[in-house]
Parts: structure tokens; C-alpha cells; sequence
């Protein structure tokens, strides 16, 4: 499983894909939060607070961390070395969970480049450190977990085709439907049907955290969907 995990590190760091990803997300995010006028930009809101950070970041990994995962098991079936891989030692859930711990690495480290931002904002206040840490804690953890629960999902997009762009856009398709697409129906759904579709939305299980509420149905909420991600690959790639 350890080289299994070492080889997908490899594989992603020995290709432009993984530090594409991660310029992207750095770019975007900092155009977003520091450059572009508006309410969204930091310094326009003349507060130290890294709220509009977390709000916008969501909606860039949503799209970025397909592209991370689209190969895991797509490039495998496509080439005929997921058979040979399934001969190997190892369990089909070791190599699934090695896939997904590897992109989750990578997901990581694409995020802790943005303490930058917190290190900017800790310094700009009239009053050094004047910085709302509950919130700034809370939306890091937030987007810790919703980024590796892109991925999981991502990593079962992936298992569905041998296509990378199908995987993809599987995985976007995915994300966008757990995230936001859920909530969309709640407000269609209404009364009282809503709040508990509410409750399904990822939407809202970040929003709490990014507001500084660390609570165990928010936890239990992400780690849900990512062993149901993960349990739903092992079901397809289960050799009949």
C-alpha cells in the first residue's frame, strides 16, 4: 500500500497536471481575493477577516480537484493495467484508499500555499493580529475536509469510464450536484422537505465550519461522504 501511495505521489508531481492544479487555485484565488474591486476583495472590505477567501475557494476546487483524480482509474482501465494491479498483494480497497490518500496529499498542499493570505491579513489590520482566529481555523479545517471529499468523489468519478474527460466531468458533475445542487432543490422542494435536504448539502456543513462552529455532525457529515465515495469504488471495480 506504501508503494502504491509513494508511486501516485510520484506520478503526480512527475507530471505538469499536479503543479498546474495548484498554480491555478494559487492564481485564481489570489485574483479573487486581492486584485479584482469589488466586495469580494480584501482590502476594498477594510476588514481582517478571510471570510471572502473561503467563500470563493470552494467553487475553484470544485472544478480542480476532477482534474486531479480524473487519471486514478480512468488511465488504468484505458491502458489494461488495472487487471494487473488487481493481481498485486493488495486488497482492492488498499488501492483505492492509496489513490485517494495520494490525491489527498496533493489537495493539501495545494491549500497551504493560501496561509500566505492569512499571514497578509494577520499583518494589515490597524491592530497587529487583529484577525478573527475562531473563523480563520474553522474555514481552513473546512476547506481541509471539502476538498478531500472532492477528491473521494473525484476518485469515484474516475472508476465509471475509461475516458479522463468523462471522468472529469463525472466528478465536476458530482461536485457541483453535492455542494450546491442540493440546496437548489431544497429552495424548489420547500416546506419541509427543505431543511432536511439542507442538511444533505455540503454547502452547509462548510458554512458552518467557515463561521467558526466546529461541530461533530459537521465532521461526521464529510467523513461520511468520503468512505460512501470510496465504498461505492470498491463496488464497481469488484471483479464480478
Amino acid at each position: 500500500m506504501k508503494a502504491l501511495f509513494l508511486k501516485e505521489i510520484r506520478s503526480y508531481l512527475g507530471s505538469i497536471i499536479g503543479y498546474t492544479a495548484m498554480a491555478v487555485f494559487l492564481i485564481s484565488s489570489g485574483f479573487f481575493v486581492w486584485i479584482f474591486p469589488g466586495s469580494n476583495n480584501i482590502i476594498d472590505m477594510g476588514e481582517s477577516s478571510l471570510q471572502t477567501f473561503f467563500s470563493q475557494a470552494p467553487g475553484i476546487l470544485m472544478f480542480l480537484f476532477p482534474a486531479f483524480t480524473m487519471r486514478c482509474f480512468a488511465e488504468e482501465k484505458k491502458t489494461g493495467t488495472l487487471e494487473i494491479l488487481m493481481t498485486q498483494p493488495i486488497s482492492i480497497f488498499q488501492i483505492i484508499f492509496s489513490k485517494f490518500l495520494a490525491a489527498s496529499f496533493l489537495a493539501v498542499i495545494t491549500i497551504l500555499p493560501t496561509l500566505i493570505y492569512y499571514i497578509s491579513v494577520y499583518q494589515m489590520g490597524e491592530i497587529v493580529g487583529n484577525i478573527d482566529h475562531p473563523t480563520t481555523v474553522g474555514g481552513y479545517l473546512g476547506l481541509i475536509l471539502l476538498s478531500i471529499t472532492f477528491v473521494a468523489i473525484g476518485v469515484f468519478a474516475s472508476s465509471l469510464s475509461k475516458n479522463q474527460v468523462i471522468a472529469f466531468l463525472l466528478g465536476l458533475f458530482f461536485n457541483f450536484f453535492i455542494y450546491l445542487g442540493i440546496s437548489y432543490i431544497a429552495v424548489f422542494v420547500g416546506n419541509p422537505l427543505d431543511y432536511y435536504l439542507i442538511k444533505l448539502s455540503m454547502l452547509d456543513h462548510f458554512n458552518a465550519l467557515h463561521r467558526g462552529i466546529i461541530d461533530s455532525r459537521d465532521l461526521i457529515y464529510f467523513i461520511s461522504v468520503i468512505f460512501l465515495a470510496l465504498f461505492l469504488t470498491k463496488t464497481v471495480l469488484k471483479p464480478n
